[in-house]
């Protein structure tokens, strides 16, 4: 989980890039980046830290340019080194840069054909490098001496021909503009959106729409699993379709969880659909226990917020925020090691004691992946005052690692495997415990949008979508991924920037 954005504007665009890395902080907190075109001269910066600390006035200054990308990192192989963070260059042809959101499961392949096929070197463990030089090298391939919008679309369809799992792509190409694209089963979300200004149109492509919407980007479409998006430096714009869209797959952890409430990802609100989580979730529990004894309804904030105020009012019972969140405090799950995702648990969140005390508080989560968190805020509901603790979740169990770019844990780790609901339920110290039903939480979404042919629940149902997913892949993430591999994890090495950045 990754957040990406690019602009071709009128004037120099680095300061709504940052902007927008801002609106889309929550999908990586690790590293952010950011590279803009002057003329044929490229200007970079990226390092290890939040937006705010990565971008100092000084480095704006020299961010010139009317063309560039941006990305903030959330580390999707278990590492925290910031010689991965985004965006990536290469030099030829043309010199280009690519920011990328998703996880390749053929990466490995890939890596092996660039060196002996290729004749290219990748110098990271990011699959992101990777893909940048698929791209570039199908390019040169296509490319005349001044590529043309038609030769560009070409090397993206070569390189959705190489290129299996989940890529959400914006890409620069040095003095001619930038790129859009989306795997051929659209997991991951890219949008699109324009502005009017005074010189002229401007365009914008980000991972949520919410980044358009904040900064004055009307939403002109979704980027189609498949398609392309090529916005010239003077502001010209093409699309075109480079492979048949095989299954219309949209991630449903996006709605869950991933992204902002008010964004809007193909088509569909991620608000609404939390509601409508809520709603369902209810229903769940009015069927399992009708004669519960639910005093009230306390959200586990931010993301449950949504889902937990119509549950209270088809409960018919109280809802209040009994839990205040340090704003200043980053994702817990998104946190490398869970020995600083449980250190921030009791400093992130705090009770409110008049909600608890005395009361059956019923508490609402967005999921539940590790179990650690919840079993922390439930003692804290009881060292609360509270009589009785029960858990909602408005996901279902978490069983199966996520492959296509979120950092889950390894199976082993999640605390749904292998045990019952019951035994969830003891683990984690509440009274009883209700989990959303996989078809209410699928009808939730897709009943906003009935274009899309099914959702990738593979942390769910262990059902991956681009069907190359094997025991070999999942000992390997599995190594790379589980809390003891990132503890040994050297992180925050120095980060080499170019163009006179540092």
């Amino acid at each position: 989980m990754c957040g990406i954005a690019g602009m071709v504007g009128k004037g120099d665009v680095s300061h709504e890039l940052y902007d927008a890395l801002t609106l889309l902080q929550h999908r990586g907190q690790d590293a952010a980046g950011m590279v803009t075109c002057d003329g044929d001269r490229l200007n970079l910066r990226k390092r290890n830290g939040l937006v705010r600390d990565v971008f100092r006035q000084d480095h704006m200054d020299r961010l010139k340019g009317n063309m560039g990308i941006a990305h903030v990192r959330y580390p999707t192989a278990g590492t925290s080194s910031s010689a991965e963070a985004q965006p990536m260059y290469v030099n030829s042809p043309f010199g280009i840069c690519l920011a990328h959101n998703g996880n390749l499961t053929n990466a490995n392949e890939l890596n092996e054909d660039l060196f002996r096929s290729d004749r290219r070197h990748i110098n990271t463990n990011s699959d992101s490098e990777v893909l940048l030089n698929v791209f570039a090298h199908e390019l040169q391939a296509v490319s005349s001496l001044r590529t043309s919008p038609d030769e560009i679309f070409q090397a993206i369809s070569r390189l959705h021909q190489r290129a299996v799992g989940a890529y959400s792509v914006v890409s620069l190409i040095t003095g001619y503009g930038i790129v859009g694209f989306r795997d051929p089963f659209g997991i991951r979300p890219l949008v699109y959106g324009k502005r009017e200004s005074s010189k002229g149109v401007e365009y914008m492509i980000a991972s949520e729409s919410v980044a358009l919407s904040v900064l004055g980007f009307e939403l002109v479409a979704d980027i189609k699993p498949g398609e392309a998006v090529y916005i010239e430096s003077g502001g010209h714009i093409h699309t075109r379709q480079c492979t048949p869209a095989v299954v219309y797959s949209p991630c449903i952890f996006e709605y869950v969880y991933l992204a902002r409430p008010d964004s809007v990802i193909d088509e569909i609100s991620v608000y609404k659909a939390r509601l409508k989580m809520g709603e369902k979730l209810a229903d769940k529990i009015l069927r399992l226990y009708p004669d519960n004894d639910i005093d009230v309804v306390i959200p586990i904030p931010d993301t449950s917020c949504t889902a937990a105020l119509p549950m209270a009012h088809r409960l018919e019972v109280k809802y209040r925020e009994g839990l205040v969140k340090n704003r200043y405090i980053g994702r817990t799950f998104i946190m490398p090691g869970q020995a600083q995702r449980k250190k921030s648990v009791r400093r992130k969140l705090s009770p409110i004691q008049l909600e608890f005390r005395g009361k059956n508080v019923l508490l609402v989560d967005d999921s539940i992946v590790r179990g650690t968190t919840s079993k922390q805020i439930v003692q804290m509901a009881r060292e609360a005052g509270a009589n009785r603790v029960y858990l909602a979740s408005a996901a279902p169990p978490v069983r199966y690692p996520n492959v296509y770019g979120i950092d889950m844990p390894s199976a082993a780790e999640f605390v749904a495997h292998g045990h019952t609901v019951e035994e969830i339920a003891e683990y984690i110290g509440v009274d009883w415990l209700v989990y959303q039903d996989l078809e209410d939480l699928v009808e939730c979404a897709a009943g906003i949008n009935s274009s899309i042919d099914r959702f990738d629940c593979s942390i769910f149902d262990g059902q991956y979508v681009t069907g190359n997913v094997g025991d070999e892949y999942f000992d390997r993430i599995e190594s790379l991924r589980n809390d003891s591999a990132k503890a040994q994890d050297p992180g925050n090495a120095e980060v080499i920037e170019l163009h006179n950045q540092g």
